[in-house]
C-alpha cells in the first residue's frame, strides 16, 4: 500500500463513507487514479465502494485498523515507547495501537519484544531488537496466534512490561474484549503479573463486549487521550491504577 492509498483508507475509515471525487480533491490527483487506488484497497479487503463511493468496512484487520485515527495513536504510542527501558524484555499483544508502539520501537538495540501477532513480528522482521514470535493457531484476520499451544508458550517465557489493547470498559464490567480467543491470550499475559498497560483510545470507554479481561486489578497502567471521561478515570483511580491521557490532535 503506497502513500497515497493510506491517505485515501484513512479518508474512508474517519468520514465512513466518501465520494471518489471528494478523494480525488483530498489527494490532488485525478479520479481515474482513485478508482485505481480504490480497486487495490477492495482487493485487499481495506473497504469497499458503493455508488461511486468508498464505505469503510468493520474489519480485525491490524493496517486497516492502524489508519484510523493514526495521529492520536502515534502520540499514545510514543509515551508507552518513552517508559520502555533499554535492556527490558516486554511483551506487545496484538491491536493496532500496540502495531504503532512495535514501529517505534524497532530501532532499539538492546530490546526483546515478545508478541503475538504475526502483524508485528513482520514489522520488526528488519529491526535491532531480538523479537520471540509465540506459537499457535494464526486467526488470519487479526493476524494473532490464539489457542492453548499460543498459551502454553505464553506461560513459559517471562517479560517486565506487557502491553495490550482492550475493546471496551464499563465500571461494572471492567475491561472487556470481543474475540474469545484472543481474550485467553490477554487474560494469560495479565496473570504473568509484569506491569500491564492497557494501550487505547478513549472511544473504546462505555462499550460491553462478551469476554472479560482481568480481573481489572491485575492492570497497572492506562494510556489513553485526553478525550476520556472524568467518571471514567475516576473509576480507574478508585481501583487504584495509573491513568495517563495524552493531547488531543
Amino acid at each position: 500500500m503506497n502513500t497515497r492509498q493510506q491517505l485515501i483508507l484513512q479518508n474512508v475509515i474517519e468520514k465512513g463513507k466518501i465520494s471518489v471525487a471528494e478523494l480525488a480533491e483530498a489527494t490532488g490527483v485525478s479520479v481515474v487514479t482513485v478508482r485505481h487506488d480504490l480497486n487495490y484497497l477492495v482487493e485487499g479487503a481495506y473497504l469497499r465502494r458503493v455508488h461511486g463511493s468508498a464505505v469503510a468496512i468493520d474489519t480485525d484487520n491490524v493496517e486497516t485498523r492502524m489508519m484510523n485515527n493514526f495521529n492520536q495513536k502515534k502520540i499514545m504510542a510514543e509515551f508507552a515507547a518513552s517508559i520502555v527501558e533499554d535492556g527490558e524484555t516486554i511483551f506487545i499483544e496484538s491491536g493496532s495501537t500496540n502495531a504503532v508502539l512495535a514501529r517505534l520501537l524497532r530501532d532499539r538495540k538492546n530490546l526483546t519484544i515478545v508478541t503475538v501477532s504475526s502483524y508485528i513480528a513482520n514489522l520488526l522482521r528488519t529491526s535491532h531488537c531480538e523479537v520471540i514470535l509465540l506459537g499457535g493457531i494464526l486467526q488470519k484476520r487479526s493476524e494473532s496466534m490464539v489457542g492453548s499451544l499460543t498459551q502454553l508458550a505464553l506461560e513459559n517465557v517471562h517479560f517486565s512490561k506487557a502491553f495490550i489493547g482492550i475493546d471496551g470498559f464499563r465500571p461494572e464490567t471492567g475491561f472487556t474484549g470481543r474475540d474469545m480467543l484472543r481474550a485467553d491470550i490477554v487474560n494469560c499475559a495479565l496473570r504473568k503479573n509484569a506491569m500491564n498497560i492497557v494501550l487505547t483510545d478513549s472511544s473504546k470507554f462505555g462499550h460491553i463486549h462478551t469476554h472479560p479481561l482481568g480481573p481489572i486489578g491485575l492492570v497497572n497502567h492506562v494510556i489513553s487521550d485526553g478525550q476520556l471521561k472524568e467518571s471514567y478515570k475516576k473509576s480507574l483511580a478508585d481501583q487504584g491504577i495509573k491513568v495517563t491521557l495524552l493531547p488531543n490532535v
